[in-house]
């Protein structure tokens, strides 16, 4: 199967070192296409740039995008002998942006990338231009799906013997099979997941060691966010959310009607607690919209971009 970053990027996957939350260098994959002003695509739990695959071509007629895997996630570097700080994928896209962006991109983030970067626009308002939220866990009460639950909840040694054991590798097959049926339940029409969807969205975990587990230990540190924020300890949750007032970028909110893991009615929330947002909800359409809803994802983002004067 041809390589899918040398298929949707010119100079195919290209990659950036950067500095972690705790002084180590570490290699950031990302494409590039188009030119102009930069637009950042940010991935949710569990996935990597290939989720963006229906918006990197359309939106690049107008931005210089630009996708990459987070720390951990698809082809970037998976540092599997340190734990990772809460709140570290913050610090790291705003170092990125650094790195990639000569002016304040448009951030185009969905599910736990959503999270991510509403907390960048508080803390690094200068480096966000526009900000686009897609589907985003801010007020989650917890884990949305059981196999999220159940990473969360095993020792991370435990995952490390199954990562470096390579199951997922030994029963591809199978392992595609079970991610092909929970794939197709966040999207309103399922028949949209094509087999080379499959393949892709699975490749990390089946062909790259150390992907379960650092995915694992970030549902880990989402496990222990939501259950801080229910017994009113500190945690990094409700700081996001008892800021949201100072996101002062203009804000587009994209939310999925049919979002079955976090209701429209926390889109609705959300766009009450920014005083430059704008919120729009999405016909037929689950939680995943950047696969399922991608049309209407990308129009809504060029509309936007163009009322607030960024094209």
């Amino acid at each position: 199967m041809e390589d899918w970053w040398q298929a949707t990027f010119p100079q195919g996957r290209q990659s950036v070192i950067i500095t972690d939350t705790q002084g180590y260098p570490v290699q950031i994959a990302y494409g590039e296409k188009g030119t102009g002003k930069p637009l950042i695509l940010l991935h949710g739990m569990g996935t990597w740039s290939y989720n963006w695959r229906h918006s990197i071509a359309p939106l690049s007629k107008y931005c210089r995008v630009i996708s990459f895997d987070a720390k951990g996630y698809g082809f970037s570097e998976k540092p599997l002998a340190r734990r990772e700080d809460n709140g570290h994928q913050i610090i790291e896209l705003a170092r990125i942006i650094q790195e990639l962006c000569d002016e304040p991109p448009v951030i185009v983030a969905e599910s736990l990338g959503g999270l991510i970067a509403l907390s960048l626009a508080q803390e690094y308002p200068e480096l966000v231009g526009r900000l686009v939220v897609v589907n985003v866990p801010i007020f989650a009460e917890k884990l949305p799906h059981w196999a999220m639950w159940v990473l969360a909840q095993t020792p991370l040694e435990i995952i490390g013997i199954i990562d470096s054991l390579r199951l997922a590798y030994l029963f591809a097959p199978l392992f595609r099979e079970v991610m092909a049926i929970e794939r197709r339940r966040v999207l309103f029409d399922p028949s949209l997941l094509t087999q080379e969807d499959i393949y892709w969205i699975t490749y990390p975990f089946i062909e790259i060691p150390g992907t379960l587990v650092k995915v694992a230990e970030e549902l880990q540190i989402a496990a222990r966010e939501i259950e801080h924020w229910q017994s009113q300890k500190p945690n990094l949750l409700s700081k996001i959310q008892n800021k949201l007032s100072a996101i002062q970028c203009p804000t587009l909110i994209l939310w999925g009607a049919q979002d079955s893991w976090f209701p429209v009615t926390h889109g609705e929330k959300l766009h009450k607690s920014i005083p430059n947002a704008k919120l729009q909800i999405l016909p037929n359409c689950c939680h995943d919209a950047a696969a399922g809803s991608s049309k209407d994802v990308n129009t809504a983002i060029v509309e936007f971009l163009r009322d607030t004067n960024f094209l």
